[in-house]
């Protein structure tokens, strides 16, 4: 499990999920009273954190920038247990969208608030992941879509109205049936869309967010090489 936290990639990971070929700068074993020693560099790997450690490590995440930090890593061997207090954490909101592509093997981008994104939004009562994704992607940029097949579910947090949140989003791959009253839905602060080859999508993206970067190579690794006509 990644989740976001301000823009900084926490991986929760079981031991047998841990991967030798990365490489730590930092590894630390009950680190509880060291935190104030941690160097924030790279990557750092953390060993069975206690409770009290993980609230440090979201407190320290939330409130400093880091610009040397690339990852922190959790790694314990009960996952599920570090999970759910992770999650405890926070009010947990959720959300559906879609990486949409047409016959032409183009992805379909959105520009809102200064940043390249996929469409996407919050669920109305009643629905499936999977409806709320196509109704959301079809609102906001007015085309038609087909769903086929769940692709990934991203974690990010942010606060709102003093609250901390964490928003789940469910991602389904999906196929454009008809884009020809494409428009971008304003009152959804959204000012552009656009189609783009995959190697534009990367380039596009770099104006984004980490999480989005990261869905992204999500789906470069399940979908098929497109063919530029």
């Amino acid at each position: 499990m990644r989740i976001f936290v301000n823009d900084k990639p926490l991986d929760l990971l079981s031991y047998e999920e841990l991967d030798g070929r990365k490489n730590y700068e930092s590894i630390y074993h009950q680190a509880d009273e060291l935190l104030n020693q941690v160097q924030w560099n790279d990557d750092v790997l953390f060993h069975e954190p206690s409770h009290d450690l993980i609230i440090k490590i979201l407190y320290v995440l939330r409130t400093r920038k880091l610009k040397d930090l690339d990852s922190i890593t959790l790694v314990t061997k009960d996952k599920s247990t570090l999970k759910k207090f992770v999650k405890s954490r926070f009010m947990i909101i959720k959300a559906a969208g879609g990486v949409v592509t047409n016959q032409k093997n183009k992805v379909l981008l959105i520009f809102r608030l200064g940043k390249w994104d996929f469409p996407k939004g919050k669920f109305e009562k009643g629905e499936t992941p999977e409806q709320c994704a196509v109704r959301e992607v079809e609102e906001e940029c007015a085309i038609k879509v087909r769903s086929k097949k769940h692709l990934y579910n991203t974690w990010h947090t942010y606060t709102q109205n003093r609250k901390s949140i964490l928003k789940k989003t469910y991602w389904y791959e999906m196929e454009c049936i008809d884009d020809r009253n494409m428009t971008p839905q304003k009152e959804e602060g959204i000012e552009d869309i656009r189609w783009f080859y995959e190697p534009d999508a990367k380039i596009a993206l770099v104006n984004s967010y980490p999480s989005m970067r990261f869905l992204f190579k999500q789906f470069i690794k399940n979908h098929p090489k497109p063919h530029i006509l």
